[in-house]
């Protein structure tokens, strides 16, 4: 992986849609079954849509029923930063790019073989190359 990204807040701010801004660098959510990639299937891989870092293939996203898109592993373990989150008085594991700090979603340990994790990905904090 690359060297850390480091931008100004109105420098994010200029790159991004105010949706994916709010996604990635304010640590937001977007509503379920709503953004673009919650069904989408397509052959190919997604990217961190702050820094174009590879996240996951298509090959390990799968239909969680959660209404946002999921991926049972990462494309490259350092590729994602795992991090406490108490933010609804419960513990659960942020996700966020490791390049650029973008928070992505959370992972849950109740997805399918081969890894049993559930990677719940914001589909405003990630974009999409086509194989």
């Amino acid at each position: 992986m690359n060297d850390k990204i480091n931008k100004s807040d109105q420098e994010w701010k200029d790159a991004l849609s105010n949706e994916s801004y709010e996604v990635t660098r304010k640590a937001g959510t977007e509503r379920p079954f709503t953004g673009k990639y919650w069904d989408h299937f397509d052959d190919g891989t997604y990217k961190c849509i702050c820094c174009g870092e590879p996240l996951f293939k298509s090959e390990t996203k799968y239909d969680a029923g959660c209404g946002w898109p999921s991926f049972y592993e990462a494309q490259d373990k350092n590729s994602i930063d795992e991090l406490p989150d108490y933010s609804l008085s419960r513990e659960r594991t942020e996700i966020r790019c490791s390049k650029c700090d973008a928070h992505l979603g959370h992972v849950f340990d109740d997805g399918p073989n081969p890894t049993g994790l559930r990677y719940c990905v914001n589909s405003a904090a990630i974009d999409f190359e086509k194989k």
